[in-house]
């Protein structure tokens, strides 16, 4: 993530890949004020063991995108909408608009918990054991709508 500032947004992809059972990572690398820093992380992902990245920023969200310019490992963007940002849109359309060459996932403004879910299902494709907890978890989520259904 860009700032400290993103965390609580960012914390709902952490929870939900620690409920998949999924190692994680969170630190914050500035594209703007680091971009030394963002460089070596890109570069070094994949020999340190990552497989995806989830990547959140607000305002210019330029993060992830360079990040994917310098990885060829999947990227999950996620906007922010922050204090600097207008009405998030500007996060959104950062993130969404790469252009052809340098792809990123892009998720709702806000939807970290969908990019912790996104992430682990690419992982799933090559984890059976972890393609279970996904169906698993898909399952919880029909059972809750079942549930609506019934209280109404």
């Amino acid at each position: 993530m860009g700032s400290i500032s993103d965390r609580p947004v960012m914390q709902k992809a952490a929870d939900i890949l620690t409920e998949f059972g999924v190692a994680w990572e969170m630190t914050i690398v500035s594209a703007h004020r680091t971009p030394e820093k963002m460089v070596e992380y890109g570069k070094t992902a994949r020999e340190r063991g990552l497989r995806v990245i989830v990547a959140g920023a607000g305002g210019a969200a330029h993060l992830p995108g360079m990040v994917a310019s310098l990885t060829t490992l999947p990227v999950i963007g996620v906007p922010i909408h922050s204090s600097n940002s207008i009405d998030g849109w500007d996060s959104v359309l950062s993130i969404l608009q790469m252009p052809g060459g340098v792809p990123v996932a892009t998720v709702a403004l806000d939807g970290a918990l969908n990019a912790g879910i996104l992430a682990a299902q690419i992982l799933a494709t090559a984890d059976d054991t972890l393609a279970n907890r996904l169906a698993t978890y898909k399952e919880d989520l029909k059972a809750k709508v079942a549930a609506m259904n019934e209280q109404l």
